[in-house]
């Protein structure tokens, strides 16, 4: 009888149990309807991840090729929509036809201009309603066809300009125009540098000293976001030895397979760079990983400027440079 009574007393209060715990309660009946469909959801949304920089909206100058291109690719990847600009409106086109549908669009631009950089934010504000990102790489060598020479003791005045005007000033009025349409909601400017602006090269003065320029100036612009209390980080990029049209001049001429190994034998790591390995640098720098980062300048260069080799030249040439390395 014994065993009765605390059979009857545990059967009682498992039935207890079991209708306060819910089970027979509307809302548990709800939950139980639901809990499929929501457990799949949730799965599929955590096997879908966010793009490192998931819909926001990108500038990238002088995007037809090289590095441009390798980082208006690299943005999409990682979720960006992105607007490609350079000089070369065929090109430019022909770049963005390449990637995902309605996810780039194309700008002509000289960014030398003060009215193509209104035109550009305009569009691009206009498109996607905000600038978050903008990444300053237009720029030229001065060793294309149409230069003269570019040491320091026969560079003519006129070429100095002109280099300064593409690469520093391009820069300067990217900067200015991002911080003036950046600075409510925040966003994240890189300036491609390069090793040559961090050492001198006797036979590209001008161009160095346009490199030079935009390191320093990255680090005035990311003091001033600070300082105004703007939500802006501004950080360089510094390439080197990267296997892009840029390279074209230093190494034309009968023995360009010679010349690049040249290159590359000078390389600590082994070999030249390619156009991702500046992309995901850029990419880095872009993002919310690196919010506490600004003023900084990132070498991309196989540690060449950690050694003491790999000095930019022209290597055995014996025709003038016929490609825009822009």
């Amino acid at each position: 009888m014994k065993w009765f009574k605390i059979s009857g007393v545990f059967l009682i209060a498992l039935v207890l149990s079991f209708f306060a715990g819910g089970y027979f309660s509307p809302v548990r009946k709800e939950a139980q309807k639901k809990g499929r469909s929501e457990t799949c959801r949730e799965t599929q949304t955590s096997s879908t991840p966010q793009g490192r920089v998931q819909n926001k909206v990108a500038i990238v100058t002088g995007g037809k090729q090289g590095i441009g291109y390798a980082i208006a690719q690299v943005l999409i990847q990682e979720g960006a929509y992105v607007v490609v600009t350079d000089i070369n409106n065929e090109l430019g086109f022909k770049a963005v036809e390449k990637l995902p549908s309605g996810k780039a669009l194309f700008i002509q631009q000289d960014v030398s201009k003060e009215a193509d950089w209104e035109n550009v934010f305009k569009k691009t504000i206009s498109w996607k309603g905000r600038v978050d990102i903008v990444v300053n790489n237009a720029g030229i060598s001065g060793l294309t066809k149409g230069f003269g020479p570019q040491d320091p003791e026969h560079t003519s005045l006129e070429d100095f300009k002109k280099i300064q005007a593409i690469n520093t000033e391009g820069t300067f009025l990217g900067c200015r125009f991002a911080i003036e349409n950046m600075k409510k909601n925040g966003g994240s400017i890189v300036n491609i540098s390069s090793r040559s602006g961090n050492v001198g090269v006797p036979t590209m003065c001008a161009y160095a000293a346009s490199k030079a320029a935009i390191r320093s100036m990255t680090k005035s612009v990311a003091l001033w976001c600070c300082s105004q209390n703007y939500p802006i980080r501004c950080n360089s990029v510094h390439p080197a030895a990267i296997d892009t049209p840029f390279w074209d001049p230093m190494v034309e001429g009968q023995s360009v397979e010679k010349n690049r190994q040249k290159i590359a034998d000078e390389i600590p790591m082994g070999h030249m760079g390619e156009p991702n390995d500046v992309a995901y640098a850029v990419l880095y720098l872009a993002s919310n990983e690196s919010k506490f980062v600004t003023g900084a300048e990132l070498m991309v260069d196989g540690g060449i400027l950690a050694s003491s080799g790999a000095l930019p030249r022209v290597l055995e040439t014996n025709q003038p440079p016929q490609k825009d390395t822009l």
